[in-house]
């Protein structure tokens, strides 16, 4: 048996320690300019993964990863090309109850597309509806039932889902461990660790934000993802003094451009 080096074994280990990841959260994306908050055009979404791509290319302690919510149809037909051709795997958290049944949304041959390119699929609850506030029954529907299908659908383990509107509390998470999800994907702006943890924060990306800023947050210590997750707490503290509804009904009116259900407000 080799004599295995406890130097090398300790520095190995510290440096597996300080790797970190950043997922982002991506939604739909359009060959036109769109006024949608949460729409990008084909080209922004270009120009941010060739800067994801670069960053694995020069820091291989730091890797920005590509999520999309929702399950829009422009992620297979405008993402994924774009994805292969910088030999990028991305996870995308399907609203399940709207596969196959939703205008301009994924279909199930679409998703098996998906699976067949080896991306990653998770869901995205059954209707989009906000966990947090779901009765423990619908609460069941919408972290069993979505899970379900998508294993029968696609024949696939599905392990992960990700929280419409990024909303969440105990009660769902102690929900979404019974209902066998291993990682839970928020949208707490954080780096995370190499090895996924059960809460997994995300940067929530919109059409506003340009590639300068994509490299800033692609600079471990930079001062944009800071501002950011001060942001995300102030908008948590507005949610309990206004009351998670009324807060929604005023961003929706004043930021959410008609963007209906989707995103996180």
């Amino acid at each position: 048996m080799p004599i295995q080096n406890p130097v090398f074994n300790l520095a190995k280990a510290h440096s597996s320690a300080h790797r970190r990841r950043l997922y982002f959260i991506y939604h739909r994306l359009s060959e036109l300019d769109c006024a949608h908050s949460y729409t990008l055009t084909v080209e922004q979404f270009r120009a941010h993964v060739s800067v994801f791509s670069e960053t694995r290319q020069l820091d291989c302690s730091f890797l920005s990863e590509v999520t999309f919510d929702d399950g829009h149809i422009s992620n297979l037909n405008l993402a994924l090309p774009i994805l292969q051709a910088h030999h990028l795997t991305a996870k995308f958290f399907v609203t399940v109850g709207w596969i196959g049944r939703r205008a301009g949304y994924l279909g199930w041959q679409d998703l098996m597309a998906l699976r067949d390119s080896g991306q990653k699929i998770g869901a995205h609850g059954w209707s989009h509806r906000f966990l947090n506030r779901c009765s423990d029954e619908d609460l069941g529907r919408e972290l069993l039932e979505s899970r379900r299908v998508l294993e029968d659908k696609l024949g696939i383990e599905v392990t992960s889902m990700a929280c419409p509107g990024g909303r969440y509390d105990q009660r769902v998470l102690s929900a979404c461990r019974a209902a066998g999800y291993r990682h839970v994907y928020t949208s707490i702006p954080r780096t995370e660790p190499f090895s996924e943890c059960f809460l997994v924060g995300r940067v929530n990306v919109r059409s506003d934000m340009g590639t300068e800023q994509i490299r800033q947050l692609n600079s471990p210590g930079g001062k944009l993802l800071s501002r950011l997750r001060r942001q995300y707490f102030a908008k948590n503290i507005a949610k309990t003094l206004l009351t998670d509804r009324i807060y929604d009904r005023l961003w929706w009116m004043f930021a959410g451009n008609g963007a209906e259900t989707e995103g996180d407000p």
